[in-house]
């Protein structure tokens, strides 16, 4: 069985995994996914003429985030996914034919096989190399179809609060629907996925109103790396309404929570901070786990992308919820988090055991709270500049170039910092300049809204554009979240930026050079070179 699956930043050899996936993912697994995308780009080509359907877009966005790096890696539960996909075509189908509109072609026309093994068999031509002929367009048919799956990730968080938007479900249907169009070129690719950017800050707009609006404004927070006495359970992923769930459940119970990779900006949040057995943050990021989790004597629970091949060790008390999976691990579906809260009753958790304090929850509301302390430090020359540093966080060599970035800096800088590329340095001591801390944890990567927010009203504060704040954006990237963030700061017309540590394995020399010439991307280097190139 053949796969090539080169997504995220870790693909073999620079290139693409084709035998195995570096993140864990079976050639089976690969060759479902890519056969449900091909089931999405079907359904996409009748939704886009048939106008909102509210079944057919949650499924779309869930569908894209299933296929997201490190979500679901349980080949029947994709092959169900396939299965529905094509129902929900059908009905698409059926009742575009009754508004007298008719498609043909092989997209159209696609039926999956009745078993799992003919579907695999079918998957292993609708893969990426199929796409397109066209090396240059097929590359941005990839950065398209990636910033898509990004966005269907914040979408779905922000759909699971109640939240959503017509434009952008409108968007989705028409981009993938475009994908199957031959008769395009490399522009209007180029076009589709700055648009992608574009309707991503709408995402992300929306779930940070869903968030600050259900949970309150994040606000600077200590958060514990120590241990409280108690039984224990750990949280990991983004989704901070399963957290909340958790925590109303576990109320009294005893049982302490605490939070692993990008779920510790929940600490700074009024709403569930308020939980006085949210107790701390355990570990770093989604790369340690397996040989963090092995210390854990509590039950765990994945809400969203960043699992890893669990180790025997911990396999026993580990759970799944929303459309993360892998095989033999149990899931929680809905709500009732009954199993998982037993799990942990039965282990031993954790004796008292305080350790360090880190801060969290300088969301924008909280940095702009203080903006006239910190454009007056700028302009008297106090601060001299700022450095947005952050992303995903990865296993791959080359990353300690970002702790080693931090550290280097000069006492007159700030950093922002997002998403679980902090780990690399977020406990390490930076001080402050005048009392704002030169360390601000702004937050998830769907917080990268914030970080946003902050650059445009400092701009608005000195009167200029972004591109010409003493402001520079280092950026690491391991999966599709970024890719779409990525796609957001080129449509605000953002330049200079820093990405590492590898570029994509999709981008094609000429797409590269489109980049370069147009926005000055280019990859990180050395931090001495860098720093000079930047600082002077």
């Amino acid at each position: 069985m053949g796969m090539f699956c080169n997504q995220c930043e870790q693909a073999a050899n620079g290139v693409g995994c084709n035998i195995s996936g570096v993140c864990g993912k079976k050639p089976e697994v690969a060759t479902l996914q890519d056969h449900l995308v091909y089931g999405l780009k079907s359904l996409a080509l009748y939704a886009d003429k048939l106008g909102r359907d509210p079944e057919i877009d949650r499924f779309t966005i869930e569908g894209l985030f299933t296929t997201v790096t490190n979500v679901d890696f349980e080949a029947p539960r994709i092959g169900g996914l396939i299965k529905h996909c094509y129902e929900l075509k059908e009905k698409a189908r059926t009742a575009l034919a009754a508004k007298g509109t008719t498609l043909s072609g092989p997209v159209a026309e696609w039926k999956p096989a009745e078993d799992l093994n003919g579907m695999i068999v079918q998957g292993e031509a609708y893969g990426i190399n199929a796409q397109h002929v066209n090396e240059d367009i097929r590359s941005v048919i990839e950065i398209l179809m990636y910033g898509l799956k990004g966005m269907a990730a914040y979408m779905d968080h922000a759909m699971i609060l109640g939240r959503s938007d017509a434009e952008v479900l409108a968007f989705v249907q028409k981009a993938l629907a475009a994908t199957t169009d031959p008769n395009l070129g490399l522009m209007d690719f180029v076009g589709l996925s700055m648009e992608c950017g574009k309707h991503n800050l709408t995402v992300m707009g929306l779930l940070n109103a869903a968030h600050t609006d259900t949970y309150g404004h994040p606000v600077p927070t200590p958060v514990q790396l120590g241990t409280k006495a108690g039984k224990a359970i750990l949280v990991s992923g983004h989704d901070l309404k399963m957290l909340e769930e958790l925590l109303k459940q576990t109320e009294g119970k005893g049982i302490n929570i605490y939070t692993h990779g990008e779920m510790l900006p929940a600490h700074g949040y009024p709403g569930l901070k308020k939980y006085g057995h949210l107790a701390g943050n355990f570990g770093g990021a989604w790369q340690d786990q397996a040989k963090e989790f092995v210390n854990f004597p509590g039950a765990i629970i994945f809400n969203t992308n960043c699992i890893q091949r669990p180790a025997d060790t911990y396999k026993d008390r580990l759970f799944t919820w929303g459309l993360v999976a892998w095989p033999d691990v149990k899931h929680v579906s809905g709500w009732d988090f009954s199993e998982v809260i037993a799990k942990a009753q039965e282990l031993p958790g954790f004796p008292d055991n305080p350790g360090q304090e880190i801060l969290t929850g300088f969301g924008h509301n909280a940095v702009l709270g203080v903006a006239d302390k910190v454009v007056a430090a700028v302009k008297s020359g106090a601060i001299k500049h700022f450095f947005l540093i952050g992303g995903c966080d990865g296993a791959k060599s080359g990353r300690n170039y970002y702790t080693e970035f931090a550290e280097k800096l000069p006492q007159d800088t700030v950093i922002l910092t997002l998403a679980c590329g902090k780990f690399r340095f977020n406990k390490l001591e930076f001080g402050d300049i005048g009392g704002i801390p030169r360390l601000l944890d702004v937050g998830q990567c769907n917080d990268a809204y914030s970080a946003i927010q902050i650059a445009v009203a400092l701009a608005g504060a000195f009167n200029c554009g972004v591109n010409d704040l003493p402001l520079s954006m280092i950026l690491s990237w391991y999966e599709q979240k970024a890719v779409v963030i990525l796609l957001t700061l080129l449509h605000l017309g953002i330049k200079n930026i820093k990405i590492g540590p590898s570029l994509p394995a999709f981008i094609s020399p000429n797409v590269l050079n489109f980049l370069v010439e147009n926005f000055n991307l280019g990859p990180i280097t050395t931090v001495e070179a860098d720093m000079k190139a930047i600082l002077g």
